[in-house]
């Protein structure tokens, strides 16, 4: 049983983790940035924005004090918004105990950079390397806050990391597996939101099950071959943060990022419906990011091409889906 965990950031992945980890931490203690929201967590015992229904057990404490949060915690969980992570890491930097293991559970790529995020945590927190951890796999906020069963994985630059947090996190309906190739793991999270919003459109068009299970497929060539230019191993893409993952974000109707698309597919604009949703789709900005390392290593990636003449350029997603399909012939071996 560890003393104290802090989870930072309390949307809806951050106060789900707070909740089922409370079963293995003495003390946790959640943050928010927002004051209110903190103060009205800590007193009605729910997230009513984010996640109601869900009642915080007494040893959950909100807070909107990072100094607070982080006073001798042993697993520090950074939970908050891709575009957030650099300013709450730089914040964070001299208030984090020595001993404590820091996991990413946050999801996607600086949209500015291409850089994944441990390496934003990781320029922003001097010495924070031989600490760090990534959580990531097909994890629904409200699926694991009901206790049903899934299974998530680890990666650490350090496997005795992965390892002890393994230990630490593991419950009987919340499966840890570890997996030593970080690069792979934070690029699956990543990277399966932009075919999430593809597979959302398909279904907006009223497509059939076909055409989505052709683009599933075909976006996880994509995936794979990103991460194949950035080191990653093949087989984390057929693992739990990869194909796990994917298939999760691609078919639930809890994704947000299934729900841009298929507000997309019915003819929405992308404004219309980022101002109806009250968190983000990570999937938008990691568009940009995942095209930027794409001309960087010369990968060819027509799906998120095309996506962005969707959202960026307000082009028909009926007609990007027909460009798709009148692309060249090749050989689908050729392209994994």
């Amino acid at each position: 049983m560890l003393s104290s965990l802090a989870v930072l950031g309390a949307g809806s992945w951050g106060t789900a983790l707070a909740y089922l980890f409370s079963r293995r931490a003495e003390q946790v203690r959640l943050w928010a940035r927002s004051s209110e929201a903190a103060a009205a967590m800590q007193g009605s015992r729910t997230n009513t924005r984010y996640l109601p229904g869900v009642i915080l057990p007494n040893n959950v404490e909100c807070t909107d004090s990072l100094e607070e949060a982080l006073h001798d915690s042993d697993i520090v969980i950074l939970a908050v918004p891709s575009f957030a992570v650099e300013q709450t890491s730089l914040q964070m930097a001299s208030l984090l105990p020595q001993r404590a293991r820091l996991v990413s559970g946050s999801k996607g790529l600086e949209s500015t950079t291409g850089k994944r995020l441990l390496e934003v945590v990781e320029g922003a927190v001097p010495g924070i390397r031989n600490r760090l951890s990534v959580l990531s796999g097909p994890n629904l906020a409200r699926e694991a806050a009901a206790g049903m069963p899934t299974a998530t994985v680890v990666a650490a630059y350090d496997p005795a990391v992965a390892t002890a947090v393994q230990a630490a996190l593991s419950l009987p309906q919340f499966r840890i597996y570890t997996n030593p190739d970080v690069i792979g793991v934070e690029l699956g999270g990543a990277l399966k939101n932009i075919i999430a919003i593809a597979a959302g459109i398909t279904d907006g068009l009223a497509y059939g099950e076909n055409t989505k299970a052709a683009l599933v497929s075909r976006g996880l060539t994509e995936i794979r071959r990103l991460g194949r230019s950035l080191g990653a191993h093949d087989a984390t893409f057929s693992g739990l943060s990869g194909i796990g993952d994917l298939y999760a974000t691609c078919a639930s109707s809890q994704s947000r990022n299934h729900r841009v698309g298929f507000e997309l597919g019915q003819g929405k604009s992308l404004n219309e419906i980022l101002k109806g949703m009250d968190q983000i789709a990570e999937g938008v900005p990691t568009i940009q990011a995942a095209l930027l390392l794409a001309s960087r290593t010369g990968v060819e990636m027509p799906i998120t091409q095309c996506l962005h003449e969707v959202i960026f350029r307000g082009a028909s997603p009926r007609r990007s889906v027909s460009a798709l399909m009148a692309r060249s012939h090749s050989s689908e071996l050729d392209l994994v």
